[in-house]
C-alpha cells in the first residue's frame, strides 16, 4: 500500500502528525510519502518511517505530475483546507481526514461555551487512518535529527532552554516579562527563536551572565539539539513546546490566548513520566479570544500574560532542576 500523508504547516503541526506517519508504517506496512511546504522539509527529511517528501514550493501545479504518477492507493489528510482538498480532489483515490472541533472551538471563543471534546489533537488524527485500521501505539511524538548534527555551545553542560519565539504575540511573554523570569532562574538558561526573536532576546539576555542568547543564530535543527539535551524547556505553546515532547524533555508552558484545552498540549508516551507544567491565567472572561492568536491583544490589557505568576513558574523551574 503507497500512503500520501498531508500536512503542509507548521512546525508543531507536522511534528504532531508523527505518530500516524510511525504506525502507518508499522501496522499498515505503507510506503510512506508526505507532503509539505518547502520551509518544513528538514522536519521530515531523517524520519526512518517516511519513504518520500513531496515540497511544495511556489504552486500545487509543479507537483501534480509527480503526485499522479505515483498512484497513491490512499490519501491521509492531515491539515484539511481547500489546498489538501484539491490534492485529494486531483488525485482521486480513496482518503480519511479528522474532526478539527472548529465549531467546538468557535463557540469557545466566541460565547465561552465549551463543548471542546477531551482528546489531544494526536488521537483526532487518528480518525483518518481508522479506515486502514492502524491505531496509535502509544508511543508518543518522533523527532529526528540528523546523525550528523552537532549541538551548538557543544561545551555548555547543565542548562536549560527558554524558547521566546511564537508566530503570535498574544502566545508569548512579553520580552520584559521574559527578562524578569530568566533573572529569578538563576540557572544557566540558552535562548532560542528564529530571526525575528533576535532584538528581543538580546534585550533579556543583557547584563544577565547566566544566559546564552541563541535567538536566531541556529536553524530548527539547531534548536533541537540544543532542546535534546537541555535539563528542561521553558516554552509557549509552539512548535519548540512540540519538538521538546517528541525529545522527552522535562517542559513549563506558558499559555496565553490559547488553551490546552484545544488538544495542542505537551504530548508524551503513555506510561512515560515525564514532569510537564502547564500556566495559564484563570478566570479571564476574554480568554481564549482566538483559536490562533493575534500580534496585539484585542482588549489592550493583555492580562493572559501580564498576569502570569512567574514567581510560580521559577519555583516549578526549581524543583524540576533538582529532580534532573
Amino acid at each position: 500500500m503507497k500512503v500520501l500523508v498531508i500536512r503542509f504547516s507548521s512546525i508543531g503541526d507536522i511534528v504532531l502528525t508523527s505518530p500516524v506517519v510511525r504506525c502507518l508504517k508499522l501496522q499498515a506496512k505503507a510506503e510512506v510519502h508526505y507532503l509539505t511546504k518547502e520551509a518544513y522539509g528538514t522536519l521530515l527529511s531523517h524520519n526512518p518511517y517516511i519513504d518520500q517528501v513531496h515540497l511544495l514550493k511556489d504552486s500545487l501545479a509543479d507537483l501534480w505530475e509527480i503526485l499522479l504518477e505515483e498512484d497513491f492507493d490512499f490519501v491521509v489528510d492531515l491539515h484539511k483546507n481547500l489546498r489538501s482538498w484539491n490534492v485529494i480532489g486531483r488525485i482521486r483515490k480513496p482518503y480519511g481526514t479528522f474532526s478539527k472541533a472548529n465549531l467546538a472551538k468557535w463557540l469557545m471563543v466566541n460565547l465561552k461555551h465549551d463543548i471542546l471534546p477531551d482528546k489531544h489533537i494526536v488521537h483526532r488524527y487518528f480518525e483518518a487512518v481508522r479506515e486502514l485500521r492502524v491505531s496509535y501505539d502509544g508511543a508518543g511524538l518522533d523527532f529526528y535529527l540528523d546523525p550528523q548534527t552537532v549541538r551548538p555551545l557543544a561545551s555548555l553542560h547543565e542548562y536549560s532552554v527558554v524558547a521566546i519565539g511564537g508566530a503570535h504575540n498574544t502566545k508569548k511573554l512579553p520580552p520584559s516579562k521574559l527578562k524578569e523570569l530568566c533573572n529569578l532562574i538563576r540557572s544557566p538558561l540558552v535562548l532560542v527563536g528564529g530571526p525575528e526573536d533576535k532584538e528581543a532576546g538580546a534585550m533579556i539576555a543583557a547584563d544577565l551572565p547566566h544566559i546564552t542568547d541563541m535567538t536566531g543564530q541556529v536553524s530548527i535543527a539547531g534548536s533541537a539539539a540544543l532542546i535534546r539535551d537541555a535539563r528542561l524547556v521553558i516554552t509557549h505553546d509552539t512548535g519548540m513546546m512540540h519538538i521538546a515532547a517528541a525529545l522527552k524533555r522535562p517542559i513549563i508552558s506558558v499559555w496565553g490566548n490559547t488553551i490546552p484545552d484545544f488538544g495542542m498540549y505537551p504530548f508524551y508516551p503513555d506510561n512515560t513520566f515525564v514532569t510537564s507544567a502547564i500556566f495559564e491565567v484563570g478566570d479571564l472572561s476574554c480568554r481564549p479570544c482566538s483559536k490562533i492568536g493575534y500580534q496585539i491583544c484585542p482588549k489592550k490589557h493583555f492580562k493572559c500574560m501580564n498576569d502570569q505568576d512567574l514567581e510560580a513558574i521559577t519555583m516549578k523551574a526549581n524543583e524540576i532542576l533538582s529532580e534532573n
